[in-house]
């Protein structure tokens, strides 16, 4: 009788656990990643400064279909549909081990926030701003990838590399196929809310086989009248650098117009999906580099940006896809033969599972005509012929010379 007695009360107990348990349930946190090499061929390698001969090169590189990087997202259930979320994202190189970002272990993403489906999402931490992400479905980079496929230099930011500090986000649910969305990056400047800071806006419309994007960002240089970058500045990625070697985006393309005041980028983009195999995307960009009394540059630089992507899914495990771009700047800072870059790109994809893949690049720049070189001592306006720079994956690496072929294969796996 005692025994069934004790397995009567262990009965309840297990009842009243599993009762209990759904309250449990409700929160949820997820480890993922995303484990990326490839060999990579370039016909001309130099430095940024070009001081050093243009030689071809073979090495390895991560990340270039996707970043390696491993992370951490969670949510909780707060009842009447309200939920708290965060990520944690941290991105590293396969081939040293080391960090993405000095300093930063959690560089690529570091953000908390609630989101509601009837009233929107806020965010607070280091994150994407509203224009990359509100453009990213449309943005070269998802067959292209950032490394080979992003505009020259990714100059207007299509690719992943302006995350912003000390950013607020809010993100509207969709309402009947629009989405808003707008962030602001405060720079902790004493007595000033607009040194350093990152704002920018986006409005999506996507609809069945159709979808685009328009938006605005400003970036400000934390230094008055410009000049380096520095940690105050909240897009800079190494808080570190005293040099201004932690602002993203500096390739031969605007490495004369990096002490800017600040910098505007406007964009338009948007696709349409012709069936289940083929889709396309189509973007303009203007990025204008606003100078300030210690920028080296006189006049504001304006680069223009149009592309376009084809991507055909040709079976359940074969992706490919073709895109082209031309970039050209404005005649300013005394430059009469201005800069243009047609850039032209081809990608495989091969799919082993739905977690492994193997990827197979190509691409060719030409760039013609002259823009800014590297600033030098108090020299301003000082010219340079315009280097090829093939994507966002070649920024430190340019070619020596006008022209620039590079190819990569790789494999990708994602736990």
């Amino acid at each position: 009788m005692k025994g069934f007695q004790l397995t009567k009360a262990a009965i309840v107990a297990v009842t009243a656990f599993a009762a209990a348990a759904p309250a449990f349930a409700q929160s949820s946190v997820t480890l993922y990643g995303i484990v990326d090499d490839s060999i990579v061929y370039q016909s001309s390698q130099t430095n940024l400064a070009k001081s050093t001969p243009g030689r071809s090169n073979v090495k390895m590189a991560s990340g270039i279909w996707a970043g390696s990087r491993f992370g951490l997202k969670g949510a909780e259930d707060l009842g009447g549909g309200n939920k708290a979320i965060f990520q944690l994202e941290s991105g590293f190189d396969i081939n040293s081990g080391g960090q993405q970002f000095t300093n930063a272990m959690f560089g690529r993403q570091a953000w908390v926030g609630l989101t509601n489906p009837a009233y929107g999402t806020l965010t607070l931490g280091r994150q994407y701003t509203s224009y990359y992400t509100l453009l990213a479905p449309y943005s070269p980079t998802n067959w292209l990838t950032g490394y080979f496929g992003a505009h020259p230099g990714d100059l207007d930011g299509l690719d992943t590399i302006y995350r912003a500090n000390n950013s607020i986000v809010f993100t509207s649910p969709k309402f009947y196929g629009l989405t808003v969305s707008g962030s602001y990056s405060q720079a902790g400047v004493p007595d000033s809310v607009y040194q350093g800071s990152t704002w920018s806006a986006a409005v999506q419309y996507q609809q069945g086989p159709i979808g685009g994007t328009v938006a605005f960002s400003r970036i400000n240089n934390a230094a008055v009248g410009g000049g380096i970058y520095s940690s105050q500045s909240t897009t800079v990625n190494d808080t570190t650098s005293t040099t201004g070697g932690g602002q993203p985006g500096v390739s031969v393309i605007t490495a004369g117009y990096q002490r800017a005041q600040a910098q505007q980028r406007f964009a338009v983009a948007g696709g349409y999906q012709f069936n289940s195999a083929f889709d396309i995307s189509v973007t303009y960009t203007n990025v204008q580099y606003i100078p300030g009394v210690n920028s080296l540059f006189t006049d504001e630089a304006v680069f223009n940006t149009a592309g376009t992507v084809l991507h055909w899914k040709a079976s359940t495990t074969w992706d490919f896809a073709a895109g082209y771009s031309y970039t050209w700047a404005s005649k300013a800072n005394g430059i009469n033969d201005a800069a243009s870059y047609h850039q032209f790109n081809l990608s495989q994809y091969y799919s082993l599972s739905k977690r492994t893949g193997l990827y197979a690049l190509e691409a060719f720049q030409r760039a013609n005509g002259n823009t800014l070189a590297v600033p030098s001592g108090t020299t301003r306006n000082r010219q340079t012929a315009a280097n090829a720079t093939i994507g966002d994956g070649f920024q430190s690496a340019p070619s020596s010379s006008r022209s620039m072929f590079a190819a990569g294969v790789g494999i990708i796996h994602r736990f």
